[in-house]
């Protein structure tokens, strides 16, 4: 079973904006996390996400920068969630989605919908965020499973494409 902190229980410097600087990338990765804990809480418990995520917002001092992001986010996971879970499912078919740890399966839809639906992010970046949820978020053996489930898919999409990325 996964273990999940709420990103208000998370020490100063666990807190990813909490570096001194307010880069580009740390406020993308805020987002991330605002955006994760929307969509564990709409899957384990049901809640609307849009509900969930302005009180989130609400709760947190960030950019709007920081919340269009975690909006785009959860909206886009939302919206091509299907599709996600579909590739979920064929990427790692020793795991079913119903068996799966629901902040695994959060952090996977959240980096495959950036990797293949948003393509705003550089694929290393992307995967590199999402092991870094799983590090703070997830189990002991969250990012090793993240890692190879985005890897598979990432490796997957490269042989039909012929392509390989940035």
């Amino acid at each position: 079973m996964s273990t999940f902190k709420m990103l208000s229980n998370l020490t100063e410097d666990d807190r990813p904006e909490n570096d001194g600087k307010n880069t580009k990338a740390n406020l993308r990765r805020m987002a991330r996390s605002i955006a994760l804990q929307t969509l564990f809480e709409s899957d384990a418990v049901s809640h609307d996400p849009d509900s969930v995520l302005a009180r989130h917002l609400d709760d947190e001092l960030i950019t709007e920068e920081t919340a269009s992001f975690a909006k785009q986010l959860v909206t886009g996971v939302i919206g091509n969630l299907e599709d996600l879970d579909s590739i979920i499912s064929s990427s790692a078919p020793n795991w079913p989605m119903e068996q799966m740890a629901k902040i695994d399966k959060n952090i996977l839809r959240l980096a495959i919908f950036e990797i293949l639906f948003d393509n705003d992010v550089p694929v290393k970046a992307a995967i590199n965020e999402a092991i870094e949820l799983a590090k703070s978020f997830g189990s002991d053996s969250s990012s090793r499973f993240v890692n190879g489930v985005l890897g598979t898919i990432v490796a997957q999409r490269l042989r039909r494409n012929n392509k390989f990325p940035a």
